[in-house]
């Protein structure tokens, strides 16, 4: 059942309206269990908007953040690099932060559900995540402290999505 609620919230995802650049994300767990999908997309406020719809999570808070590479093939995530930091520094409670990469914690209530709309104002989808090696999403065991050096002290990643680079 979980599995389903899964693939419908991809499915619900891919279909939305296109605008100036969008990427989507498939996000998977180290099982390669489909959780659902997130999407980022350039506005015409100029901030990037990112909705995720993710499932069959483990309860808790975890830090989500858009990784550099856009490669979840390694069994930790590694292989996605380190955040989409441009010259900036990690976190908001950090003078020079957050990176453009960086997103608040995300909540997983107890039925593992995850559901949330993020703008990122430091975020350029073209620039950001569709270049020559992509980008991914990813998400991490703990919470995100906001401003350890240089990724929040999160923790293990636990699941991965990859936004492919333009063609």
């Amino acid at each position: 059942m979980r599995q389903l609620i899964a693939t419908a919230l991809v499915a619900g995802l891919a279909g939305s309206a296109a605008s100036a650049a969008e990427v989507v994300a498939d996000v998977r767990d180290r099982d390669n269990t489909a959780l659902g999908a997130v999407r980022v997309e350039d506005t015409a406020s100029g901030m990037a908007l990112v909705t995720l719809q993710l499932a069959t999570l483990p309860e808790g808070t975890h830090a989500i953040h858009l990784h550099e590479t856009g490669d979840c093939s390694a069994p930790d995530f590694t292989s996605a690099g380190g955040h989409v930091a441009g010259e900036r520094m990690h976190g908001v409670r950090t003078e020079g932060g957050p990176h453009p990469g960086d997103m608040p914690n995300l909540t997983v209530t107890s039925d593992g559900v995850a559901r949330a709309q993020v703008f990122l104002p430091y975020l350029d989808v073209e620039t950001h995540l569709r270049d020559a090696d992509g980008a991914a999403f990813v998400m991490h065991q703990g919470a995100d402290d906001y401003e350890s050096q240089p990724a929040g002290a999160a923790g293990p990643r636990i699941a991965c999505g990859e936004f492919l680079p333009a063609e």
